[in-house]
């Protein structure tokens, strides 16, 4: 609010600038009368000194509230996106969020800076000195109403077209971003398969492509400067030449005259300024719209309300006749899966690729939300239940082993923030990492982003020690030993197993050797249940089982 105050009280003080410059011609200048002269040319520097503290002042002002603003959008689009399900996050892509994370926020910035320092005060000065023309000379001011209608006119005309070329240009970056990101992440599967040269087309193609389209916008939009300087430098012509013909005649004096010009000299400058903001304002509203687009995205995952942590069955996990699809026209990625699991069971899961496994454990702390039947947890239907409470129950390896830029200490308290290190050293031995940590200088060893300078294996284990800091009550081991060699893996297995608060565990694996000692194993094809027993039983009655089990002998 103090910005646009600010601006217009600097306006002001320069629309009295012209009325005191012709009172020193005409009054001054022309009755030789140098103590008005120096008096009004103290006036003026009075003037200028307290537009300059007004300018300067709502300048801060309004880069104070444009920072702000950016601060708080950034922080509520993260809270937003952090809020968004898995499917939102599918749909919506990577490459947008980070867009509009960063470059549009940006953008939206800077037009907000100059909206307050400028969209109040250049109309102000416009229409201001049209009116004091009003004041001067009536018939001379009319030549400032058809200039300013024309110039409106044709900024409102470029707007028009030039904010859909923006927003494309915009959806142009969304495609760089996106094509930097694969290649920068995927370089060494890039180099493995000699796929430097195709991708360096696909990256020029889509360069090129945003360049053309920047390069549209931004001739539509320079178009604007020349256009308001011709049109002014014939007003200022015709007022001129009309100004001199009613000095002749004695209606207008010399001073008036200059008057005239000096704030259609105004005009000019202003309207430079409001084309330059208007291009700004295009890019911050094509922006601004993309924003308020993920913004409108809302959450398919309603959060429950109940806390409680158990409803004293002992049955853990139940899924009750589940269906599910990740896109409502896609195919049924899961299809009538029936089983449920009493606390402390052992339950492996196996199939083959695409066969619906992290699906299933996807289920369980509502990562997605089932489209027929129910998921329960403790008795209760998962989408009753308050997620953040749901989830702190649960322990889950991903398939992807992601850690995070910092200690080992740090990544491992993701799982409790309170862990103390012996806790820490526990879930290391645990997870048969003890030689990674002592390997990298111990808890306070430094993991790069990603875990890049960690082996796959290593990344693996240190994953599933962060899972068992937190001590679920369910533990979901997401194909997370496929890295493991089998003496590994077999003992990690062993030491799950001989865990003293008896946690329930869910193992996927493309193993049978990973699942084999569970208490029931799920072998899923297709999307569907086509066993279910222990081991030896699916040996017997289970094609699918079988075949795995041979090939993974083999």
């Amino acid at each position: 609010m103090l910005a646009p105050l600010f601006k217009m009280l600097e306006a002001i003080f320069e629309l009295f600038v012209p009325l005191v410059v012709a009172a020193i011609i005409d009054r001054g200048i022309g009755g030789s009368d140098r103590a008005f002269i120096i008096r009004n040319a103290v006036i003026m520097v009075c003037l200028g000194l307290v537009g300059l503290i007004s300018a300067v002042s709502a300048q801060y002002m309004a880069a104070k509230a444009a920072t702000g603003f950016a601060a708080e959008l950034r922080h509520d689009l993260f809270k937003h996106i952090m809020s968004l399900s898995y499917k939102n996050i599918d749909e919506l892509g990577t490459s947008t969020m980070i867009t509009r994370m960063t470059g549009d926020i940006n953008q939206t910035q800077t037009g907000v800076n100059m909206f307050l320092r400028l969209f109040l005060r250049s109309p102000f000065i416009v229409f201001g000195a049209m009116i004091m023309a009003f004041t001067i000379n009536v018939r001379e001011a009319m030549i400032f109403l058809v200039v300013i209608i024309i110039l409106f006119a044709t900024v409102g005309g470029i707007m028009y077209f030039n904010i859909p070329l923006l927003k494309r240009v915009q959806a142009g970056l969304d495609r760089i971003t996106l094509l930097t990101r694969e290649n920068l992440s995927g370089a060494r599967v890039i180099r493995a398969f000699t796929m430097e040269d195709k991708e360096r087309e696909g990256f020029t193609s889509a360069a090129d492509s945003l360049f053309d389209g920047q390069i549209v916008a931004g001739h539509l939009s320079s178009a604007l400067n020349p256009l308001t300087f011709v049109l002014i430098n014939f007003a200022i012509i015709l007022l001129i030449y009309t100004g001199a013909l009613k000095v002749d005649e004695g209606i207008l004096s010399k001073g008036e005259i200059i008057a005239l010009y000096n704030y259609m000299s105004q005009i000019l400058v202003e309207l430079i300024k409001l084309a330059n903001l208007i291009v700004l304002l295009n890019k911050a509203i094509a922006s601004g719209d993309r924003i308020a687009d993920v913004f409108e995205i809302a959450p398919d995952i309603k959060d429950g309300t109940a806390k409680e942590e158990s409803s004293g069955d002992d049955t853990v996990v139940t899924f009750d006749h589940v269906c599910f699809k990740y896109n409502e026209s896609g195919d049924e990625a899961l299809s009538d899966i029936d089983f449920s699991v009493k606390k402390g069971e052992t339950i492996g899961i196996i199939g083959g690729t695409g066969s619906g496994k992290t699906s299933v454990v996807n289920l369980i702390p509502r990562f997605y939300d089932v489209t027929e039947g129910s998921v329960s947890v403790g008795g209760r239907d998962v989408r009753k239940q308050d997620i953040g409470s749901l989830r702190r129950r649960i322990g889950l390896v991903p398939q992807k082993a992601v850690l995070f830029k910092g200690t080992i200490a740090d990544n491992l308290r993701w799982g409790n923030e309170e862990a103390r290190d012996e806790e820490l050293m526990e879930a290391v031995k645990l997870a048969v990492c003890e030689e990674v940590v002592e390997s990298k200088g111990g808890l306070d060893g430094f993991i790069e982003q990603n875990g890049s300078n960690l082996s796959g294996g290593q990344r693996q284990r240190l994953t599933i020690a962060r899972a068992l800091v937190r001590k679920p009550e369910i533990l979901i081991l997401d194909d997370s030993s496929s890295a493991l060699d089998y003496a590994t893996d077999l003992k990690l297995r062993r030491n799950i197993a001989g865990i003293s608060y008896n946690p329930t565990v869910f193992i996927v694996s493309q193993r049978t050797s990973s699942v084999r000692n569970a208490d029931r194993i799920i072998v899923l094809e297709d999307g569907c249940m086509v066993g279910y027993g222990k081991h030896d039983d699916l040996l017997e009655s289970c094609s699918v089982y079988r075949e795995i089990h041979d090939s993974n002998n083999a």
